[in-house]
């Protein structure tokens, strides 16, 4: 019996995502002009024994290709530009897969979101900087001498070269960290609450042009906006739940959504203006299971990786 029970309650809990993801729901959704993308194959050839797990994060870098996060036994794939398997990195080095971000210098950051840390690493897959202790969830608190991270989530970065890191994903105060390039504590704002400059489950975190620090406050339904030193501008409230902020080739600004299935495109008052998407279960080609980060080809093609589905989406324009 105390075996039948925890999965009587796994499969009734399967089920319920299942319903929720079956059919869009509207009060969950944004009303926008198409953006006008299709969903397409994404193309991606794999060698024999090499297989992408759920996929958290998605990046391109200064050569074009294509780096895939994701939750399998190889954590960081690399792909050339016509999709073609070319390494992987980070094997033993992750509890759980979640935020990558690529910096201007072309250091690869990623957050293990189970493992409490984040790292920022080279092409050649060499740790530079380590944030946190991995397996050690706590406080940095500098006059301590406690340097640890509670559940990362995303990264950022500063025209600057500041590194912005925003942690809380399930448990603990949700907080801003800033750091400057070399990982060098500067300050941090937050707290667990509903009130401007407090978050609950912050998820992604992006610095725009004009120093403005956009933070997507996932549970309170809403992307805040503060100065580089945590000071409260504005925020923009959302129908779903805001997952992943990204600044496009483009330089515009989009949003994915989560469980409600949704990339967005906001202008610079955050409303949407355009939109594509709908949650539903895999495997059918498009549909959200949740619309975790995002990221944009040289092309203008744009890849979203999707943890509950499990799978990598790519949209390609009509």
């Amino acid at each position: 019996m105390t075996i039948l029970i925890p999965l009587l309650l796994l499969l009734l809990q399967s089920r319920a995502v299942t319903g929720v993801l079956s059919a869009p729901d509207p009060k969950q959704m944004e009303n926008a002009p198409p953006l006008g993308y299709q969903a397409v194959e994404t193309g991606l050839t794999l060698p024999d024994g090499i297989k992408l797990g759920a996929s958290s994060s998605v990046a391109f870098d200064a050569q074009g290709h294509m780096w895939v996060f994701n939750r399998g036994e190889h954590p960081l794939m690399e792909f050339d530009g016509q999709g073609k398997y070319l390494r992987s990195m980070g094997e033993g080095m992750y509890n759980r897969a979640h935020g990558m971000r690529i910096a201007p210098d072309g250091g690869i950051w990623t957050t293990d979101v189970q493992g409490h840390t984040v790292r920022k690493m080279n092409a050649k897959g060499e740790v530079l900087i380590t944030l946190g202790t991995r397996g050690q969830s706590g406080v940095w608190d500098e006059a301590a001498n406690t340097r640890l991270l509670f559940e990362p989530a995303d990264i950022g970065f500063a025209p600057n070269g500041d590194v912005f890191v925003v942690q809380g994903h399930g448990r603990g105060d949700g907080r801003v960290l800033r750091f400057d390039k070399t990982g060098k504590f500067i300050t941090s704002w937050g707290g667990k609450g509903s009130a401007p400059g407090q978050f609950d489950q912050p998820h992604s975190i992006i610095v725009n042009a004009q120093n403005q620090v956009l933070v997507g406050d996932r549970e309170n339904r809403r992307v805040q906006v503060f100065d580089m030193d945590g000071k409260f501008i504005t925020s923009w409230k959302f129908n779903g739940l805001p997952c992943g902020l990204l600044i496009g080739p483009d330089r515009q600004l989009y949003l994915a959504t989560g469980f409600s299935g949704q990339i967005l495109r906001l202008n610079a008052d955050g409303k949407a203006v355009a939109m594509m998407g709908q949650p539903g279960p895999g495997p059918t080609l498009g549909n959200f299971g949740e619309a975790h980060y995002m990221a944009i080809a040289p092309n203008s093609d744009i890849y979203v990786a999707d943890t509950i589905n499990a799978t990598l989406h790519r949209f390609a324009k009509k």
